[in-house]
């Protein structure tokens, strides 16, 4: 299989420009060979709260509607970070449109992020739901930005089968250590592929992302990376063998003990 990561400068609130780019990305990554391409977070707004609730679409219309487009008429997979109105709640969710062009699901964050500027969880609905895809047969999982924090997510996609986890992002400069370590130990902890693509760029005071989008094989090497400042659209293949093979090396799956990590934890006296 052959990824496309494409790291973005995003437009505040020009949905239009965004989603131009990204077609435009589609078609190019569709032309190396890709069978998906993968965006970052909140690709077709930008990322200022109050702007995502004002301008965010229905997936009836809008950006939704011309990826679809894109990826019927290009035959290519795609995985894209969007905006999504339902009724009067506003979600921070991930597109996963098939080669027909069809929506195969939707993945709303979980996990919103409490932390100044972003405050996601005074503007939008948490999702709380996750789900297991598959792309050409090869078992996928989703989760956005904030959810890489959450060990727990990856693990649930993991023994639901997942092989590949798409995560885009909004990740910012100011900890973009986080977002390398945190990426690889989901990596590495799962032994799975981690498919990241972070935003460039900055929308505003506190908000400046720091790019270094990446993909990590199950052992945890960096297959390919981009810079913490440019744009660029990453090409990288995956063996999927290397998932079993990781796996029957290290057996971490099959020595968990989820009945004792169900059980309370023991405190001792003082």
């Amino acid at each position: 299989m052959r990824v496309g990561v494409a790291q973005l400068n995003c437009e505040v609130g020009n949905i239009s420009a965004n989603t131009d780019k990204m077609i435009r990305l589609a078609e190019e990554a569709k032309r190396s060979g890709c069978n998906v391409i993968l965006f970052p977070e909140m690709s077709d707004t930008g990322y200022v709260m109050p702007v995502i609730v004002q301008t965010a679409s229905l997936w009836t219309e809008g950006p939704a509607v011309a990826l679809r487009r894109a990826a019927e008429k290009h035959h290519i997979y795609i995985v894209a970070g969007l905006s999504e109105r339902e009724n009067a709640s506003v979600y921070n969710s991930i597109a996963f449109i098939g080669p027909d062009g069809s929506i195969l699901g939707k993945y709303r964050k979980t996990h919103l992020i409490t932390a100044e500027p972003m405050l996601e969880h005074r503007h939008l609905k948490a999702g709380d739901e996750l789900i297991r895809g598959a792309i050409d047969g090869i078992p996928v999982g989703f989760m956005t930005c904030y959810d890489v924090r959450f060990p727990e997510i990856a693990r649930a996609l993991a023994a639901a089968g997942a092989e590949i986890i798409f995560l885009p992002a909004a990740f910012p400069l100011v900890r973009i250590a986080h977002w390398k370590i945190l990426s690889e130990a989901r990596a590495i902890e799962n032994q799975l592929f981690i498919v990241a693509a972070n935003r460039i760029g900055a929308d505003g005071p506190g908000l400046t992302f720091g790019g270094a989008s990446r993909v990590i094989d199950p052992h945890g090497i960096l297959l390919a990376s981009a810079s913490e400042t440019e744009e660029k659209l990453l090409l990288v293949d995956l063996d999927p063998a290397a998932v079993k093979q990781t796996r029957s090396q290290l057996q971490v799956h099959q020595d968990r003990r989820p009945d004792l990590y169900a059980k309370p934890v023991t405190i001792l006296k003082p």
